[in-house]
């Protein structure tokens, strides 16, 4: 029971801490053009807890152009204990992400389904939506962004040369303002035999959090994102690593 309640968590967290490929590039472009832009792509990722338990399945990550700038961003997650879907429809416009309609669900075992929705007017100004079977308005304030979307967001300004990023988030019918922050632009990571130099990224809680999230992103080659480590409070450590990773034109 106590490992089905711990594969329960990993699935819920994977969920919210994506912070997956925003932008898969040659090395050329990048050195070419320093603009960001968005490329096509498809991620997957596997994910496991310390002390060796890995969840049976898959995430991937996909970003597909939905034509006159328009793009979709949707994560899916497959293992024996949940399936998870979340996604948003955004405009690519001067670039910044602009949410249109983000969407998430987890279904699994043993565990409580979950929904949310949100739908972002921008020439009303509001953002509509449903949590857990209620509803809430916002104002839209500027540069709102949905869970997912702000993640694609992170990686376009690190790419941009940004080292100290704060985004505000509409999540469960509130805002929450996120800051993350570059604290080493030369980090090391062992990869598949190589080492490679990355960038390593940290989410910034409070002084007194016990709760740690660290990234590891490859400036070379498009901002890929290599590692993501999570510690918990109680020690635990979850931890995803990249599988695979294609490039569309």
């Amino acid at each position: 029971m106590k490992t089905l309640r711990a594969s329960s968590r990993i699935v819920t967290w994977l969920a919210g801490l994506w912070f997956g490929l925003a932008s898969l590039t040659v090395a050329a472009a990048d050195t070419q053009d320093t603009t960001p832009a968005l490329f096509p792509h498809e991620a997957t990722y596997s994910a496991s807890m310390s002390k060796g338990i890995s969840l049976s399945g898959a995430g991937t990550r996909t970003l597909t152009d939905q034509g006159n700038n328009v793009w979709l961003y949707r994560t899916q997650v497959r293992s024996f204990i949940a399936d998870i879907d979340e996604s948003v429809v955004l405009l690519w416009e001067d670039d910044r992400v602009v949410p249109l309609r983000y969407r998430y669900s987890l279904k699994g075992l043993m565990i409580r389904n979950r929904e949310q929705s949100i739908d972002f007017d921008w020439q009303t100004g509001i953002a509509t939506g449903k949590y857990r079977g209620k509803s809430f308005e916002l104002e839209l304030k500027d540069g709102a962004l949905d869970p997912l979307g702000f993640q694609l967001q992170m990686h376009q300004d690190l790419k941009a040369g940004e080292r100290d990023l704060t985004y505000n988030i509409i999540d469960k019918g509130r805002y929450n303002e996120d800051r993350f922050a570059v604290v080493d632009d030369d980090s090391t990571i062992n990869t598949n035999g190589q080492t490679t130099q990355t960038l390593k990224v940290e989410k910034v809680r409070g002084e007194d959090s016990k709760r740690q999230t660290l990234m590891w992103i490859d400036p070379n080659q498009g901002h890929l994102l290599l590692r993501l480590l999570q510690v918990e409070p109680d020690g635990s450590e979850y931890e995803l690593k990249l599988k695979d990773a294609t490039i569309r034109d």
